[in-house]
């Protein structure tokens, strides 16, 4: 479970606040979203967070890890079932808190705790696929141009007429390499027919 939190315990013993969070959780997954204190919202996040990283595992020991806490088997299943797969594609933030106006009894702030159901953005998926062409491409066009200034270097060093005649021919494929599509890779293709 996650590190304990400074403060007073919800309930009043350890056992009693292990219980109200098991019971929190259940009915989160139950149905999605729950109206609570927000001091319980925010207890309840790390402990939800980890019940669904169980859930994404989806083996068996994973499951029981879920059952300790969790006792409903209908919830269990719920969550390895329909809500673990639909945060696959999700690294963490499963759960969002947004706060509301103060219960009117006695005044205490409440929020509610809902799990993120939205898509990850694709758009960030993209960014992170551009950014890892450029530094393929970055870490390719190194090596090239290391072997091209050596290439150019041997000829110059070499007074014989072969040498020369094959650094031009080398010169010319590397140049047609660097030039031909298929030489380059896909996302950069791409790109440049946006960029265009």
């Amino acid at each position: 479970m996650p590190a304990p939190a400074k403060g007073a315990r919800l309930g009043g013993s350890p056992s009693h606040e292990r219980h109200i969070l098991a019971n929190l959780a259940t009915a989160l997954f139950d149905h999605g979203s729950i109206t609570t204190t927000l001091s319980r919202a925010k207890r309840l996040q790390p402990v939800a967070e980890r019940l669904i990283t169980f859930g994404k595992r989806g083996d068996l020991h994973a499951r029981r890890r879920v059952m300790r806490t969790i006792g409903d088997k209908r919830i269990v299943h719920e969550l390895f079932t329909e809500i673990a797969p639909t945060m696959a594609e999700r690294n963490g933030g499963y759960t969002r808190i947004t706060k509301v106006a103060p219960r009117k009894g006695d005044n205490a702030p409440m929020a509610v705790i809902e799990l993120v159901t939205e898509p990850v953005s694709p758009k960030q998926a993209t960014v992170r696929e551009a950014e890892k062409a450029t530094e393929r491409a970055a870490a390719q066009a190194a090596p090239a141009e290391a072997t091209e200034q050596e290439a150019a270097a041997t000829p110059s060093a070499d007074s014989g007429s072969a040498s020369s005649a094959s650094s031009p021919s080398a010169d010319s494929a590397s140049a047609d390499s660097a030039s031909s599509p298929s030489a380059a890779s896909p996302a950069e293709a791409e790109k440049d027919a946006s960029g265009n």
